[in-house]
């Protein structure tokens, strides 16, 4: 029986193992004054992924329509540039990109609610290095959205 909870633990996670040992966490988003749920939350990670892929098959269709004459090396290269582009310029404006519209997600800085264009160039970026993305703190925002001080909440 030990055993077996032993796996357990270690099968639902190290935050799960934890709040059995005691520790409380609270929810996502809450040391940041945010709710738990419902438009204002921290958005979870499927929402954010479906977003990226809509905005990155958009971008694909950009590069391959209109600047790449045929399917070849070259809307490969421009795909990313015009994900970059299309970043920087919605989520600095707008507080969103098609995608993240789509899957009802924005972009927002703490404190003040609005992202500047230069948070928003630091963090388009760091989402580039794909490293900061993958690293995320207990309340599910990546390194790219600390270092920029903002957050993606639900709409």
């Amino acid at each position: 029986m030990e055993n077996r909870q032993a796996i357990g633990s270690w099968l639902s996670g190290p935050r799960a193992a934890m709040e059995e040992a005691g520790a409380e966490f609270g929810y996502r988003g809450e040391q940041l004054g945010l709710p738990q749920e419902g438009p204002g939350s921290i958005a979870r990670p499927g929402r954010r992924l479906g977003a990226l892929a809509v905005d990155w098959g958009l971008c694909l269709l950009i590069a391959y329509g209109l600047i790449a004459d045929s399917y070849n090396q070259a809307a490969q290269v421009w795909a990313p540039l015009v994900l970059f582009a299309l970043t920087v310029l919605t989520v600095g404006t707008i507080g969103f990109t098609p995608g993240k519209r789509l899957f009802g997600l924005r972009v927002v800085a703490l404190g003040t609610g609005r992202v500047n264009p230069l948070r928003t160039l630091l963090r388009t970026v760091l989402l580039f290095l794909a490293i900061p993305p993958l690293i995320w703190d207990r309340d599910g925002r990546g390194l790219h959205d600390r270092m920029a001080g903002t957050v993606e909440i639900r709409l």
